[in-house]
């Protein structure tokens, strides 16, 4: 049996997953691992050296050089030959914020800040209050995790919506709106189709999640806040095929007497 890989420390999972030429594929998709995304990160937009690479991902310098001539072979045969690139899996595991390592721009370390996006009149959370977000679009629940380009936040006390506000993400997209909705000190989520990549965004940041939901966005808050809220605990989002396994679980209870409209 082989030995097992050291896992390659990362600050940040990749905001985009996926990269298409635009025209006639030329063969099978490529896989970059998010390990050598990072270190494309790091050496090609950072400058960073392969020293310098290899003590921020702890690993060896030749384990970089490795990661890194690997990483360049497969984007050059996406861009020559025409091949759709993803960026998934890998051994490699997110930064916790120590020193040393991403600094100021450290995702985890924002984390203990909670300093709020740039996103209009973004209101504080209360003391005891809870947090929930829905992937958001004309009233609905989007379904779409990864492309939405709103949310609605639900502030609920006592089981009781005190505070409702729709914000734009702003342009962010995949693993960046785990951090989005961590700015925004969001405890919940509600959406519809997500992927394995971002679902482990959310648990590392501590936020809930409850996918598969379909419907208004106020009947699935009202339906979460009354402990009724149907939804799917194994949610998958097969985005790159654009279509989605959404709604095809529930809480476990039998709800049938759960209220459709909000709680007054």
């Amino acid at each position: 049996m082989g030995r097992p890989q050291r896992p390659r420390r990362v600050c940040e999972e990749p905001a985009y997953d996926s990269f298409s030429p635009d025209g006639i594929f030329g063969g099978e998709s490529i896989v970059l691992t998010v390990d050598e995304y990072e270190a494309i990160r790091l050496v090609d937009l950072e400058n960073k050296t392969h020293k310098e690479c290899a003590d921020l991902m702890d690993v060896s310098r030749t384990t970089i050089t490795e990661i890194y001539e690997s990483a360049r072979h497969k984007i050059a045969e996406c861009l020559v030959n025409g091949r759709k690139l993803y960026i998934s899996g890998g051994p490699y595991r997110l930064c916790d914020g120590g020193t040393g390592y991403c600094q100021k721009n450290c995702r985890q370390r924002r984390k203990g800040v909670r300093e709020p996006s740039n996103s209009g009149d973004w209101k504080e959370k209360g003391a005891g209050k809870m947090r929930v977000a829905i992937t958001y679009e004309n009233g609905n629940v989007f379904q779409h995790f990864g492309h939405t380009e709103q949310f609605k936040f639900y502030d609920i006390e006592d089981k009781k919506i005190v505070g409702e506000q729709v914000v734009d993400t702003m342009g962010s997209g995949h693993g960046a709106l785990a951090g989005f909705l961590l700015d925004h000190q969001v405890d919940a989520l509600i959406c519809g189709g997500i992927g394995g990549g971002a679902q482990a965004a959310l648990a590392e940041a501590g936020i809930r999640l409850y996918g598969g939901v379909q419907g208004k966005a106020d009947d699935a808050v009202a339906a979460l806040i009354s402990d009724c809220l149907e939804y799917n605990p194994n949610v998958q989002c097969s985005h790159h095929g654009h279509g989605h396994q959404e709604h095809g679980g529930s809480c476990g209870e039998n709800k049938q007497g759960c209220p459709g409209s909000r709680p007054q």
